[in-house]
């Protein structure tokens, strides 16, 4: 091989190794992607009369300061807010963490266009509310 074509091949594999270490440095060190904030759902219960829609929402620990959503936008009612996971003590050790806790959404497809909340209240883990037919 003559020294032109081994400086040639050299430069090309330097080159080469070069192009493969920035492309792994771009795969490793690339910008992280937000990821979709991690929610649950809580279970509800609706009751019909015939001048309301009644629904129950299970939200154990929920003040109304941390529900940060609760309003009806077409035939879908939104419940949203946050559920901290409670602290009994700082020398507690936890054991088991079974009810949910932190961000919730709930959308309910309503069977009654036109309704308006008339009325909430959260009481004993619960967000009670009244939905009145227009």
């Amino acid at each position: 091989m003559a020294i032109d074509d081994f400086d040639s091949w050299m430069w090309a594999e330097a080159v080469a190794r070069q192009e493969r270490a920035e492309r792994l440095q771009k795969q490793f060190f690339k910008r992280a992607t937000p990821r979709p904030r991690r929610q649950w759902e809580p279970p509800v219960d609706i009751f019909e009369t015939r001048d309301a829609l009644y629904v129950i929402v299970a939200l154990p620990g929920v003040s109304d300061t941390t529900l940060t959503e609760l309003e009806v936008r077409g035939d879908t009612l939104y419940v949203a807010g946050d559920r901290r996971v409670p602290t009994p003590g700082q020398e507690a050790a936890l054991h088991r963490l079974e009810i949910p806790h932190g961000h919730f959404e709930r959308a309910v497809a309503l069977p009654w266009p036109r309704l308006a909340i008339a009325a909430h209240e959260l009481k004993d883990g619960c967000l009670y509310l009244t939905l009145s037919k227009r």
